[in-house]
């Protein structure tokens, strides 16, 4: 790993040592790392879904339905439960995908109470744009770390997961 730069964390952690002496603040300041890091590369990651007029929940909902194969369909309930979202927060952002053309909603040929969401070609296309620019982005904010770390990072988050009962 690289050589340790002085952050903001640092300065917070310098306080609460002169405050609380007594605290071992190091799990404090990797999840203060950690949250810092989730909120920056955040904002990084929404400014490209952005630009394909999308806020990132709307990004999940196409690229799952992306991801899922030909015919591009899902139940809404299997969104939801994919994506950990509430059924009247998908409801919104199925709302506002099937306005700008990117999704339809149909019934569902096995069951006439059900509907499918269907990926339109215009989603196909808005979506597979802005896959290609989510991962150049995303690869572009991991660039400082080596391959090496990369895969040490990745390790490490999965044994964290792991041990938070969260690795689904």
């Amino acid at each position: 790993m690289g050589e340790k730069q002085a952050d903001a964390v640092d300065a917070i952690e310098a306080q609460w040592r002169r405050e609380r002496p007594d605290l071992n603040l190091e799990a404090m300041a990797i999840i203060g790392r950690l949250g810092r890091l989730y909120l920056i590369a955040g904002q990084q990651i929404e400014s490209v879904h952005g630009v394909h007029g999308l806020q990132r929940g709307e990004f999940d909902v196409l690229a799952a339905l992306r991801r899922s194969g030909e015919p591009y369909e899902l139940n809404p309930s299997v969104l939801a439960d994919t994506l950990m979202a509430s059924r009247a927060g998908m409801t919104g952002r199925l709302d506002r995908l099937e306005k700008a053309g990117l999704v339809r909603r149909v019934a569902d040929a096995g069951d006439r109470r059900a509907v499918k969401v269907v990926l339109t070609d215009r989603g196909l296309q808005v979506i597979d744009v802005a896959v290609t620019e989510h991962v150049e982005n995303e690869t572009r904010i991991l660039a400082p770390l080596s391959a090496g770390e990369r895969q040490e990072l990745d390790r490490m988050v999965r044994v964290l997961l792991a041990g938070l009962g969260t690795l689904d």
